[in-house]
């Protein structure tokens, strides 16, 4: 009897690894196990973005469609723009209460509910699409990032990058320092905190109220994206001095948030479905994003009245020293936000290793 025992255990101790093997990587669940592989769901997302939005908006959509197409139908969302379900800047609220299944935004719109959320969008001077993508998915930041949302019973995944910014529409020349004080700026995170550091006062507003705050001289400037969306939002009309660099957001990673009591409903082969859709749509945004503003750039040079600058180096060059001392106080004062900081930093001190003697020193070759 021994004999024939022994073979049919080890026949089922293999089935048991290679069904281990094969699971997704993404974060794992008990219940999604047992769902029914021929059940279908209905999912809402909400989203940041203003109604048809280009390459944000649409890239939303364009996920979801993908996802409908790749479930045969047993996974459907209905995306939603921002403010047609709920306010642009409630979609995280949304989805961690769970009254939508996703969400579609950037961390740092919530920083005063998860101030270390901030790393895993955009830091100013920080690292660029290239470097987050690395860090996120190789690197130990996705991980960390879920755990960071966990309490929040929010799962979150990389869904875009806006590549680096423009650094804004200015109602007047920026020479020095002394032209940001007093400057009434939209612009979020932490480049918000380094412009107010600087003697600005930063303003949050949702993409829908920038251009009628810049021409009704609400605010003296804004940064939105770069070339393609600015153009498209009219805000040459608004202002004329356009500058560069975007030193607080050098490569802007979007996110996709999804409730996680609706995640771990869902079967294992609809959980890796969603994951390497998101995983796709993260390149594609990013790549539609470099040749849209690329040619939107080139059409802004040719609008008669529009200066294009470069911020002046004594400006970024404070700027840069006022970004270390937000970030050190920020670390200083909340221990959730110096861990992110201090696992940031590890990574971003080898990316920048790397950079110096492979894309920069290319870049450099005269």
């Amino acid at each position: 009897m021994t004999n024939f025992r022994w073979p049919r255990l080890l026949l089922i101790t293999l089935c048991f690894n290679v069904l281990a093997a094969c699971t997704e990587q993404a974060p794992s669940t008990n219940s999604s196990q047992q769902a029914d592989k021929n059940q279908s769901f209905e999912w809402k997302m909400v989203t940041t973005w203003p109604p048809g939005f280009p390459v944000l908006q649409k890239g939303a959509e364009r996920f979801a469609d993908n996802i409908r197409v790749m479930s045969n139908g047993r996974l459907n969302i209905k995306v939603y723009a921002g403010g047609e379900l709920i306010p642009p800047l409630q979609t995280f609220e949304a989805v961690s209460q769970g009254s939508v299944e996703m969400g579609h935004g950037s961390a740092y719109y919530w920083a005063g509910k998860v101030p270390e959320a901030q790393f895993f969008s955009t830091v100013p001077f920080g690292m660029t699409a290239r470097g987050m993508n690395a860090w996120l998915y190789d690197g130990g930041g996705l991980e960390l990032w879920r755990e960071i949302y966990k309490p929040f019973h929010v799962i979150p995944f990389p869904l875009g990058n806006t590549g680096v910014q423009m650094g804004g529409w200015f109602n007047k020349e920026i020479n020095s320092l002394e032209d940001i004080k007093g400057l009434k700026m939209r612009i979020p995170g932490l480049g918000g905190k380094v412009l107010a550091k600087a003697g600005g006062n930063p303003i949050l507003l949702a993409g829908s109220e920038v251009y009628t705050a810049l021409e009704r001289n609400t605010i003296d400037a804004t940064e939105w994206i770069g070339p393609y969306h600015d153009q498209r939002l009219g805000l040459y009309r608004a202002a004329k001095h356009y500058y560069y660099p975007g030193w607080h957001e050098p490569g802007t990673v979007l996110e996709l948030t999804i409730n996680q009591r609706a995640w771990e409903s869902l079967p294992t082969d609809l959980q890796a479905i969603i994951s390497n859709a998101a995983q796709a749509e993260n390149l594609r945004m990013l790549s539609e994003m470099e040749q849209k503003n690329m040619a939107a750039l080139e059409q802004l040079r040719k609008r008669e009245g529009i200066e294009i600058h470069r911020f002046p180096n004594e400006v970024l060059s404070r700027l840069k020293k006022l970004t270390n001392e937000t970030l050190i106080e920020e670390a200083e004062r909340d221990p959730k936000f110096k861990r992110v900081y201090d696992a940031y930093q590890n990574f971003r001190k080898k990316n920048d290793a790397w950079s110096a003697i492979s894309e920069n020193a290319y870049l450099a070759i005269e």
